[in-house]
């Protein structure tokens, strides 16, 4: 009768296995599956770039520009758009997006293809502009509170208008850079319970130079 030979401990070592203290053997931790989830790092080249598009203002104008980013997968973190001439027949779409300088090129191209757009401008790479957001928030806080107090000094010290208040609230109107913003914002919130609107950026070149 042929026997079965029980793997030793060096059998084990070789197969690269570990005993633990009930007499089995495992993979050693670093044998263990690796996690499904891949985490990135972010890429130093991404910038954030301003674009003036120029378009007609005609129905469906919008949808197009809004479609180009989302079937090529570009991203859009702001997107204001609004009738700029006498006669309303010309808008000016303002667009804030992220990418690597590939990227922005090829946005620029395709957005410079769409029938309705008439000029591309971006702003970040022709000098010097000015950004300006506006936020509307509410911040919910009891009568005679700090949190009430505080909020009345962090408009002051920002310069946020008061738009509405009751007994249990405070609406702010708050305009600035995106940054600026973000930042009265995050201050707000650590005061307790708030409602945020944006607007989104709007932006114009320095200078006597016109789009």
């Amino acid at each position: 009768m042929a026997r079965t030979k029980r793997p030793s401990a060096r059998d084990d070592t070789r197969a690269g296995l570990v005993k633990t203290a009930a007499g089995r053997n495992r993979p050693p931790a670093s044998a263990q599956p690796a996690s499904a989830y891949i985490i990135k790092a972010p890429d130093p080249n991404v910038e954030r770039h301003t674009l003036a598009v120029i378009v007609s203002n005609e129905p469906g104008v919008l949808a197009r520009v809004i479609g180009l980013f989302s079937g090529r997968g570009y991203n859009i973190e702001s997107l204001t758009v609004a009738a700029v001439n006498e006669d309303e027949s010309i808008s000016r779409i303002t667009v804030v997006t992220t990418g690597t300088p590939m990227i922005i090129e090829q946005i620029k191209n395709q957005l410079d293809r769409l029938v309705p757009v008439s000029d591309v401008h971006d702003l970040t790479a022709e000098g010097a502009f000015v950004e300006r957001e506006l936020a509307l928030v509410k911040v919910v806080a009891k009568a005679r509170s700090h949190e009430r107090r505080e909020s009345l000094r962090m408009a002051e010290i920002f310069g946020a208008d008061v738009v509405d208040t009751t007994t249990a609230s405070f609406g702010f109107a708050m305009t600035g850079s995106p940054a600026k913003v973000q930042a009265f914002i995050e201050l707000m919130r650590a005061l307790g319970k708030t409602e945020v609107v944006r607007s989104g950026v709007v932006a114009i070149a320095r200078g006597p130079k016109a789009l």
